[in-house]
């Protein structure tokens, strides 16, 4: 009889990263079409618009994903350094330091020690980064993987209402960008939930709530500047 458990976990750093970056890109622009063309502005301006945006946002996603991710890391290496100090200066501490982890999550003094020290004989630093620290090669930080991810969705995601708006007459672009950008989000919320094994209703109802909402507050503020641009 086997026993096969399909996890989720390791698309924890992607997954997140290409949501955010595809999710951004629908809203953003479909809210910055919608909210430029609420101000009356023409067909080729809101095009413009929302192709600037388009650029403007990958390039941004990009860069802060890369950065904060990056950050993420140098603090991993950081610990990583620290502990690698620590386990050349100080072992038999160590050690009892991982007995007293295993110990605190239920095992008995005796067997705890017993598996710090088997542990610590196959991979000293690799047992402390898991249990001690909180860092596995599953979830560990990948800056570049992160960064052409989200930027990537991006563009996908921001090329969905921009597609519409080009094909639309000019006076049907706000109905139109809407209603199609909801659908993208829920479809996006629908394949994430799927993706990272969670509920397939509560992914579509998330995005899709605070798109709508993003998209409410920006034709409300292209209304109230009703200028010709």
């Amino acid at each position: 009889m086997t026993h096969d458990e399909q996890h989720k976990t390791h698309r924890a750093g992607w997954l997140r990263a290409a949501v955010m970056g595809a999710n951004d890109g629908i809203v953003s622009t479909a809210s910055l079409i919608i909210g430029v063309a609420a101000a009356n502005a023409t067909q080729d301006n809101i095009l413009l618009a929302g192709l600037a945006g388009l650029v403007a946002g990958a390039m941004s996603m990009a860069a802060g994903e890369f950065v904060s991710v990056s950050s993420q890391s140098d603090t991993e290496k950081a610990d990583l350094a620290l502990e690698t100090k620590a386990l050349a200066e100080n072992y038999e501490a160590e050690q009892h330091e991982l007995a007293e982890i295993y110990e605190s999550r239920g095992l008995d003094s005796a067997l705890a020690s017993l598996v710090a020290e088997k542990l610590m004989e196959h991979d000293a630093l690799g047992a402390h980064a898991r249990d001690e620290i909180g860092i596995s090669e599953v979830v560990n930080a990948q800056p570049v993987v992160a960064a052409l991810s989200s930027a990537a969705t991006f563009v996908v995601g921001a090329a969905l209402p921009l597609l519409v708006a080009w094909l639309v007459p000019a006076a049907l672009i706000i109905e139109f960008v809407a209603v199609f950008s909801l659908v993208f989000l829920a479809l996006l919320g629908g394949l994430a939930a799927s993706a990272g094994g969670a509920r397939i209703v509560t992914g579509v109802m998330r995005v899709t709530f605070w798109g709508a909402l993003a998209m409410v507050l920006t034709a409300l503020v292209g209304r109230l500047f009703d200028v010709i641009v």
